[in-house]
């Protein structure tokens, strides 16, 4: 098992990485510093790994898509999942790979996937729920309020990418 004190880089609450002992409460997401390597950042500041790499059809924007994801606090508390813990049992969620529908900083980590992949990504609150309009929402009232609740503060989401349902055609120009 990895202990804090083994961890050179820690992950702030601002979801920076610091070297040395940290000034701050560590996060559950310190694997972002630790394996620095294999993370990436976007511009929009979200990083994310891929834990598995797919290898069926690649999500693009505009693309419709099925997943299974967990979601918990930056802190590791859980919120929400779409896989049952206990029987394993999963209810995936259909999702527009739209940042009008969808919340921004998912798509960005969905748009590139291969089907059968799976990412580990810190998505910070001005590319996540902006408003409660933003797929994913759970449906039960109680992970639906503990996630709004948490909206102003950075998500871990591990998503699997299923399938792609539905191709968005590439423009060809003659």
């Amino acid at each position: 098992m990895l202990h804090r004190h083994h961890v050179q880089q820690w992950l702030r609450e601002d979801g920076e990485c610091v070297s040395g002992p940290p000034d701050y409460k560590v996060s559950y997401l310190f694997f972002l510093c630790f394996n620095a390597s294999r993370t990436v950042k976007l511009d929009s500041g979200v990083k994310f790994q891929d834990i598995i790499e797919g290898e069926g059809v690649e999500a693009h924007e505009g693309d419709i898509v099925e997943v299974n994801y967990v979601c918990r606090r930056s802190n590791g508390y859980f919120v929400y999942s779409t896989v049952d813990q206990f029987n394993g049992e999963s209810r995936p969620v259909i999702l527009p790979l739209d940042e009008n529908q969808t919340i921004k900083g998912l798509k960005e980590v969905l748009v590139g996937m291969k089907a059968g992949g799976k990412r580990r990504a810190l998505i910070p609150p001005s590319v996540g729920y902006v408003n409660e309009n933003l797929k994913p929402v759970p449906d039960e009232f109680g992970p639906r309020r503990s996630l709004m609740s948490h909206a102003s503060e950075p998500l871990v989401f591990e998503v699997q990418l299923l399938k792609v349902l539905r191709f968005q055609p590439l423009l060809t120009i003659n």
